[in-house]
């Protein structure tokens, strides 16, 4: 017998998405890849200027760029002037048939134009409203404005960095994240209690949370910083570098339990049985594995190093990670329909036994289902063009 379909997760949720560059569009697109209707809500004049980046010069002419549609596909799109009387009527409406808006404008503006938390509440008591923003919605720094750059060096990562910018926007991926689990959580309450509520989300407290255990230690009163652990660091092999991952005192053992069976001197590096320990001789093991490292390939070393338990990866770049066959053995990559010739997308790190998230259509044109979305509201034709000759849509 077939197995029972089950339907995803969220299904028979509707998510606005009044959002815009990284970390809101990727907080609604959690949604969509597990069955909710996600609804993307774009200024006509002005739409996602995501859409206008990536690698091909054609699509971002075509508001269809590359770093757009990784975050897009299966959402639908409607174009609302909210500046206009009657394209504020048209978000009000869809409010009323919707569980979840997610906006990440500067705090205020949204309240400014008729559509804060509190006017749409009035609407729809259940509604649960996402704010997202650089700094949250209260304190001195509220209204400031953000970006995944400027909070990486408000927040101390650049500095915990060694003073360089990490090359990627993981402070927007991962308060997209956090805003998800948060909306997530506000599901489930209201499925026990009917409320809905609104949730504020800061980009600066999701940085130092991706720093917790330092942030901790900075503000802990402590005699001497410790140590970093040899055992945790990157080392040059005969053809590129490798990164150690031999972190708690049993592998820093084994380790060197190994170095002592290839024939190097390892002295009683081995026999360190606490952190303190390692860290006191942290100076001299990180010459002695200098030295050691650089007689052998970094392939030859991960080779004797997992066959120890031990982690142990050679610096990759990029795309050199991406054509892992790691990835294509957990189905990671999604050949997007309509999307460039050949386009692998991400998809999820979450593998599930059964109807788990998915791609199933693509990222939708400024505008494209606005006639579709209007009519489900039972606007008439006639009204739609009024509104269109009006330039409340698009």
């Amino acid at each position: 017998m077939g197995r029972t379909q089950v339907a995803k997760p969220f299904a028979g949720i509707r998510v606005l998405d009044l959002t815009h560059v990284l970390a809101g569009p990727f907080c609604a697109w959690q949604f969509a890849l597990l069955g909710a209707d996600v609804i993307k809500i774009e200024n006509p004049a002005d739409p996602d200027c995501a859409r206008a980046r990536g690698p091909d010069a054609t699509q971002n002419t075509q508001l269809n760029g590359l770093t757009y549609q990784v975050q897009g596909t299966n959402k639908r799109a409607i174009a609302l002037d909210l500046k206009k009387s009657e394209g504020l009527k048209v978000l009000l409406d869809l409010v009323r048939t919707a569980d979840v808006l997610i906006e990440n404008y500067r705090p205020g503006a949204l309240l400014a134009l008729g559509a804060g938390y509190h006017h749409l509440a009035a609407v729809n008591p259940s509604l649960i409203y996402c704010s997202i923003s650089g700094f949250g919605e209260e304190g001195p720094r509220a209204g400031l404005h953000a970006y995944d750059n400027t909070i990486q060096a408000a927040s101390g990562i650049i500095s915990q960095s060694g003073g360089h910018k990490p090359g990627v926007s993981f402070v927007d991926y991962a308060t997209g994240y956090s805003a998800a689990f948060a909306v997530s959580a506000a599901l489930l309450r209201r499925e026990k209690e009917g409320k809905g509520v609104h949730i504020t989300c800061s980009m600066f407290e999701t940085a130092l949370m991706l720093m917790a255990p330092e942030l901790a230690a900075s503000l802990t009163p402590s005699d001497a910083a410790p140590g970093k652990e040899a055992g945790l660091l990157p080392y040059q092999t005969q053809d590129g570098i490798l990164m150690l991952g031999a972190f708690t005192p049993e592998q820093n053992h084994r380790m060197w339990q190994l170095l002592a069976e290839q024939g190097f001197d390892v002295g009683t590096f081995g026999q360190c049985k606490t952190f303190a320990e390692m860290w006191s001789c942290a100076p001299a093991m990180r010459a002695a594995l200098s030295d050691i490292m650089a007689t052998k390939t970094a392939a030859e070393w991960q080779e004797l190093l997992h066959a120890r338990g031990i982690a142990a990866e050679r610096v990759r770049s990029l795309r050199e990670a991406a054509a892992d066959p790691q990835l294509a053995a957990r189905g990671f990559f999604h050949s997007e329909a309509g999307g460039a010739a050949g386009a692998l997308f991400p998809t999820t790190p979450c593998r599930w036994s059964e109807d788990g998230p998915s791609i199933e259509a693509h990222a939708p044109a400024v505008g494209e289902h606005t006639d579709l979305l209007l009519s489900e509201l039972g606007v008439e034709a006639d009204a739609i063009v009024r509104l269109r000759t009006a330039g409340a849509v698009a």
